[in-house]
This record gives structure tokens, sequence and C-alpha cells, in this order.
């Protein structure tokens, strides 16, 4: 009996250990879902951030100049199998580890070394969550191995390939998510059917923000994940395009697609609106990503003759505004709507139904209106209500120019201690949110 409850304490004590590797190493490996996936409820932090580990394994065997295109499908296949508990952890660790270059981060060379205490904590959740998690990385690997077979600077094909392309890499994370917040939540099982019709087209939003960003670091890896067809209607061969140059008529397909994402990111706030306002966590997490991808595409669309990521990469004052306004109205849907108003400010017209058609198994049923979001009458009960939304639209507005502008944070508390928004959230919530989670955010953004 003593022996038995020796082991179990070892077990316990290992598991402890590889969890806290993990908190750890989402920090270096991403600073965006470091900051994101704590807004979660506790039971899905652990078991969210360690699918995003998952995915950065897979989309670094992906990523890796030094790996031929057999050797990445190898280790996919390896990868899959690891997942599922088919084969040996720390051999797929110390296999892959000893080939990478030095094209890959510091972080990333930690993560693969390390990889086997990732899979350690995958295995400890329960067998439902296993199973969302299996069949995200099956899908990705899969799909990224055969991407990079045929991944040259010609582009993809059409928009269709493109679509599968961000299914693989995106829109199958939206569904695992999704998945693992209804095994989280009756309350967002609710709303299951809703969700997974938004899920894949949310991923594939922030997907193609990504894309965009960082097509020239792509470009310089030798491989372009924009589609053809749209920059050939324009006349424009993506062969030949090059960060030298400004191409008026690579420009014209560059506001093309972030009309497409934006297009995307509707229904990412949608989905958003979707989860029951007491969830509040998961609809922080949500609207932190979509609202960072909406202000990326705002500097995108605003230069789209960039030559690198850093040029449109959002500021830490953007960072901090997201952070805090998303706090500050998670429970409120009108207060939702409007951030995304303000943040997606300036961002060309769009059909919304036709993103949705192209992502989904099925055609959604849309309540918002097909045009630009600005023209949507908004779907309050009472004229004042409105007056109070289109205010705080005013309000939303004034404090992102300011943070932006560099202004003192005491400027901004006056106007948001003058807010209506005091009806979802209470003084006290606010004050804990200025004093320690602005502090956290500007931290983690930096």
């Amino acid at each position: 009996m003593s022996e038995d409850s020796d082991v179990t304490e070892i077990q316990a004590s290992s598991l402890r250990s590889d969890i806290g590797y993990q908190e750890k190493v989402l920090q270096g490996v991403s600073r965006t879902f470091a900051l994101t996936i704590p807004e979660l409820p506790n039971a899905l932090q652990l078991v969210v951030g360690n699918a995003y580990l998952l995915c950065r394994i897979a989309d670094t065997i992906e990523d890796e100049p030094a790996l031929t295109s057999a050797q990445k499908r190898d280790f996919s296949e390896r990868f899959i199998r690891v997942v599922a508990g088919r084969d040996d952890a720390q051999s797929f660790a110390r296999d892959l580890g000893c080939l990478l270059s030095a094209s890959s981060s510091g972080s990333e060379h930690d993560l693969i070394r390390n990889s086997a205490r990732i899979i350690h904590v995958s295995h400890s959740f329960h067998p439902a969550q296993i199973d969302a998690l299996h069949r995200c990385v099956k899908i990705m690997a899969r799909g990224m191995a055969k991407f990079q077979q045929s991944a040259t600077l010609d582009g993809l094909k059409d928009l269709s390939e493109h679509d599968r392309y961000c299914y693989c890499v995106a829109g199958v994370v939206g569904e695992m998510l999704t998945q693992l917040f209804c095994i989280y939540s009756s309350d967002v099982k609710t709303h299951q059917d809703e969700l997974f019709e938004l899920a894949v087209s949310f991923g594939q939003g922030l997907q193609m923000t990504n894309i965009l960003k960082d097509m020239w670091e792509d470009r310089n890896r030798g491989v372009c994940w924009l589609p053809r067809d749209v920059f050939e209607t324009v006349d424009c061969n993506l062969s030949s395009i090059s960060a030298t140059e400004i191409n008026p008529r690579f420009s014209e397909g560059v506001t093309e697609l972030v009309k497409i994402a934006y297009g995307h990111l509707h229904s990412a706030i949608r989905y958003t609106l979707s989860i029951p306002a007491r969830q509040t966590g998961i609809r922080n997490h949500c609207m932190m990503a979509l609202s960072m991808a909406l202000l990326t595409l705002r500097r995108i669309y605003a230069n789209p003759n960039f030559k690198s990521a850093r040029e449109v990469k959002i500021s830490r004052r953007s960072v901090w505004t997201v952070y805090i306004l998303t706090k500050f109205g998670v429970r409120s849907n009108a207060a939702l709507k409007v951030l995304f108003r303000c943040f997606a400010f300036g961002l060309p017209e769009v059909n919304i139904q036709q993103n949705i058609e192209r992502s989904s198994s099925k055609t959604a049923q849309l309540n918002w209106s097909t045009t630009r979001w600005s023209e949507r009458k908004l779907n309050v009960e009472s004229w004042r209500n409105a007056m109070i939304t289109n205010n705080l639209f005013l309000q939303f507005s004034t404090i992102h120019e300011w943070f932006e502008n560099g202004s003192t944070t005491g400027s901004a508390a006056r106007i948001l201690r003058r807010s209506g928004t005091r009806n979802w959230h209470s003084r006290n919530s606010f004050g804990e949110i200025w004093r320690t989670d602005l502090c956290e955010a500007w931290n983690c953004s930096q």
C-alpha cells in the first residue's frame, strides 16, 4: 500500500513539473497566446495551452528548412502517433531535436527537446479532450506536410486551395477549441451548432491575417501561401514579385485578400457573441484574438506595399488598448459590437455570407448585414440604448487613438470612469483590471 502511494506521489510530482514547464515555455513561443490563454477559466487554461504547444510542434516541423519534404512527412506521422500514445515521445524529441537548424528559435529548440513533457500533460486529460487534441493534430500535421510537398513561390492554385490550407492550419483549431469549450460548459454546448458553423471561418480570418503579415518572410523561406487566381485577376504574377519593388497590381490583390479576411473576422465576432455572457473568460480569449487581428488588417490595408512583418505589427499600446477595453466590455454584446466597429474602422466593405459559405459545410443563417458593419442598425431595445451604444463607440475610438498616440493612463482612466460601461462592470472590477491586468498586458506585450 505504501509503495503504491509513493509511486502515485512520484507520478503526480512529475506531472506538476511538466505542467510548470508548459506554462514557462508558452511565454517563450508566443507572447500573444501567453496573454490570451490566462483569460480562460482555470479548467480550460491547461488543455488549451497544451493544444497550442502541440500545434506549435507541428508548425515547427513544417517551417524547419533543414528538413526535406520526406522528413517532414515522416516526422509529422510520428508526431500523430506520439499524440495518440502509439509511439515513443522521447525518441521523437531526440530524433527531431538533433535535426533542427538555427532557423528555428531558441524557444522552439527547447520545446522540441522537451516535447515528451508536453505529451505527458496531454495524456493526463479527459479522453474526450484527448480525442479533440488528436483529431486536430492529425488533420493539421498531415495537411501541412501535403502542402509543403508542393509549396513554391508561385503561390497556391486558387482561393479554394487557399481555403483548404487555412482549414488545415487554423480552421481545424477553431473546431478543436469549440469542442473543448463545449466539453467544459453545458451553457456553451447549448450553442454548439452555431459555434461549429462559425469556427472554421473564425480560424481562417486569423490565419489569413497572419499569412498577409508574414508573406515576405515566407518568401524568404521559399514558400508562398497566397492564392494565385486573386492576383491573376489584377494581372499580377506572384512568381515575379519582389519586396524591393512597389507593384500597384500586387497591392490590389493584397487589398482583396484583406477584404476576404475581414469578412471572416465578422464570423469571429458572431462566434464570440454566441458564447454566453457569463463565460467571460472564453469571450475575452476570443475577442482579444480577433481584435488584434483587426488592428493588424487595418495596418496592412493602410500600407499594402509593406516589406516586412515588422512594418504592420501592432504596437504594444494597441495590445494594451485591446486588453483593457475587452476586459471592460466583455459582459455586454453591445459593447463588444462597438469594440469591433472601433477596431475595424476604415476597413473596406465585405460580403460576409460568401465567406461563411466557402469555409463551412452548411450555410449560416446570418442576422447581420452582408455589407459594411457601420451601416447595420443596432438591435437594441430602445432609442436610449442605441444612443448609449453610439456614445461608447466614440469613447472607445477616442481611447484607442489616445493610447496609440502615447497618452497618459490617467487621461484614459478618466474617460473610462465617465463611460456608460459601468452598466456591465462594477467600479471595483474596473479598479482591479486597471491595477493588475493592465500591467500584465503591458509586460506580456513587450
